[in-house]
């Protein structure tokens, strides 16, 4: 999870006038903007693939369609994945147009949160696989394809999680401390977002370094 360290500077704490506030602004953003890529929420996701096929003897007899799985023609295998997800917001671009004032009162429109999958990892040990006399054990490349495809189903079903709303609230915690450093009083900070989020569209889907 991101901390403060990386964003905080050594700002005097100024009076609420609303002079010596303004003042603050371009100050502010310089120290958002040393945030660069503040990650505030990682979660460890294990996961478990699964596959099954069967041999089938397909055809016609008698003017009738058959469909017939052959026996000792099933393999199944079930793969164990350990997975970690990581929610950041990239600040490199922050500026004043993310700063709303109505008096004391400051808003903060933070960007868009974002999601990645930093790393995976399958459980060799743990695999699970039963093939059938007449089958071909899974090949490396099949076992690849299926772990592509766990990271994808991981992706598909990040919805389901509550990852971009706890960034929200990371993200809070850590600005919040910085702009009372600058003088605001927190009853009169708002730290916002989006409300029109398409989490479809914060999910980065290339695999990143492992961090």
């Amino acid at each position: 999870m991101g901390t403060m360290g990386s964003c905080r500077g050594d700002a005097e704490t100024r009076s609420n006038d609303n002079v010596a506030i303004a003042d603050t602004l371009p100050q502010l953003v310089m120290q958002v903007q040393k945030c660069a890529r503040l990650y505030t929420t990682e979660y460890r996701i294990h996961k478990i693939i699964t596959h099954e096929d069967v041999v089938r003897l397909k055809g016609q007899m008698l003017r009738q369609d058959f469909n017939i799985a052959l026996p000792l023609g099933e393999r199944k295998i079930a793969i164990p994945m350990d997975a970690k997800l990581k929610a950041f917001i990239d600040f490199s671009t922050f500026s004043e147009q993310n700063i709303e004032r109505d008096g004391n009162h400051i808003t903060i429109l933070l960007p868009d949160p974002q999601v990645t999958l930093t790393s995976s990892k399958i459980n060799q040990k743990d695999i699970k696989e039963y093939v059938g006399l007449v089958r071909s054990h899974f090949t490396d490349k099949e076992m690849t394809l299926y772990e592509q495809q766990g990271r994808q189903s991981i992706l598909q079903n990040i919805q389901m999680t509550d990852i971009v709303e706890r960034s929200r609230q990371s993200a809070a915690r850590i600005l919040i401390p910085m702009l009372t450093q600058l003088g605001y009083q927190e009853q009169d900070i708002t730290i916002a977002f989006r409300r029109d989020l398409n989490i479809n569209k914060l999910i980065n889907t290339n695999l990143e370094q492992k961090r």
